[in-house]
C-alpha cells in the first residue's frame, strides 16, 4: 500500500498559519489549523499533536510521533552538539557520571544508550564501558556518532521497536539521557529495558518534572514531556527496578530560564 503523496505546500501554509495563531494567542484558531495541518499530514512530522496538548487541548498522546523526533533531530543534527551544550547548558551525560563514580557504580560490560544522539552520553562514560551500542531515530544523529568512533555497534531504529527486537546479548548499563521528553507513557520503555537487561544491571536517565496536579505526564509549553517524579517511581517498580536514586538537576536553560528536571538511577531486580 502507498502513502497518499503530502501536498508540501498546503502543508507549510497551514503549518505556518498555525504557527503564527499560537504567537498571536488564538488558542482556538490555533487548534483548528494543528488540526488541518494532522489532516494534510497524519504521520506528523511537525508535531502538531504534541502543540495542540501543549496549550492544554485534545488528548495528551502517550508519546511524540516518531516522524515528529525524527525530522527534527535529522534537522538539526549538525549544530546540535553546539545549541544543546553551548546554548542551553545541556550537561546531563557529566552529571550521570558524576553520580555513577559517586555511588561507586560500575566499570561496565556493555551499554545501551538509547537516544545516542551524536554520542554526548557514550563519550562521557567510554571509559567505564567495555562496549558500547547506540540508538537514535535520527540517521543523521547516528552518522555524526559513528564519526566519533566511540560505539562498537550503532543502530538507526525508534527505541521501543530495538528493546522489542533486540536479540543481542542483555546490557548492565542502560542510559536515557533526554529521552523521555519525547514519551508520554514510560511502561513500553522500562519494560523494554528490564527485558534487555541483566540481573542488577544499572539504568540511568533524566526527565523534566511535572511539578503539581495529579497527572502523569502532559506536554509542558515547549512541546515536551514532563513526568510527575510519582509516576516514575511507580512505573519502575512495576517494571521491576528498584530506586538507587533521583537528583533534581537543571536539565537545560529554555528560553533564559532553568527547566527543572530529574538524574534518576535505578537497578533491575
Amino acid at each position: 500500500m502507498t502513502s497518499k503523496k503530502i501536498d508540501e505546500e498546503a502543508l507549510a501554509e497551514a503549518y505556518d498559519r498555525a504557527l503564527a495563531l499560537e504567537k498571536a494567542g488564538d488558542i482556538d484558531a490555533a487548534v483548528e489549523a494543528y488540526r488541518e495541518v494532522l489532516a494534510l499530514d497524519p504521520e506528523d512530522h511537525g508535531g502538531a499533536a504534541v502543540r495542540i496538548a501543549s496549550m492544554g487541548r485534545g488528548e495528551t498522546p502517550p508519546k511524540a510521533p516518531d516522524a515528529y523526533v525524527e525530522t527534527l533531530f535529522d534537522q538539526h543534527a549538525e549544530v546540535f552538539e553546539d545549541v544543546l551544550v553551548e546554548q542551553l547548558g545541556y550537561h546531563v551525560p557529566v552529571l550521570a557520571r558524576q553520580r555513577l563514580q559517586a555511588l561507586s557504580l560500575g566499570p561496565f560490560k556493555r551499554m545501551l544508550d538509547i537516544g545516542c544522539g551524536t554520542g554526548l552520553t557514550g563519550g562521557t562514560l567510554r571509559d567505564v564501558v567495555d562496549d558500547i551500542t547506540g540508538i537514535d531515530i535520527s540517521e543523521k544523529m547516528v552518522e555524526i556518532a559513528h564519526e566519533k568512533d566511540l560505539y562498537e555497534t550503532l543502530f538507526v531504529a525508534e527505541a521501543e521497536d530495538f528493546l522489542d527486537d533486540n536479540d543481542e546479548d542483555p546490557f548492565d548499563l542502560v542510559t536515557a539521557t533526554d529521552v523521555l521528553p519525547y514519551l508520554g507513557a514510560l511502561e513500553p520503555l522500562f519494560f523494554g529495558v528490564a527485558e534487555n537487561m541483566v540481573a542488577g544491571g544499572i539504568f540511568v536517565f533524566s526527565s523534566e518534572l511535572l511539578q503539581e496536579g495529579s497527572n502523569a505526564y502532559v506536554v509542558g509549553p515547549h512541546q515536551r514531556f514532563l513526568h510527575a517524579e510519582a509516576y516514575i517511581r511507580e512505573r519502575l517498580t512495576a517494571t521491576g527496578f528498584e530506586l538507587v536514586e533521583i537528583t533534581d538537576i537543571n536539565v537545560r536553560m529554555q528560553n533564559g530560564e532553568p527547566s527543572p528536571g530529574q538524574l534518576v538511577i535505578a537497578r533491575l531486580i
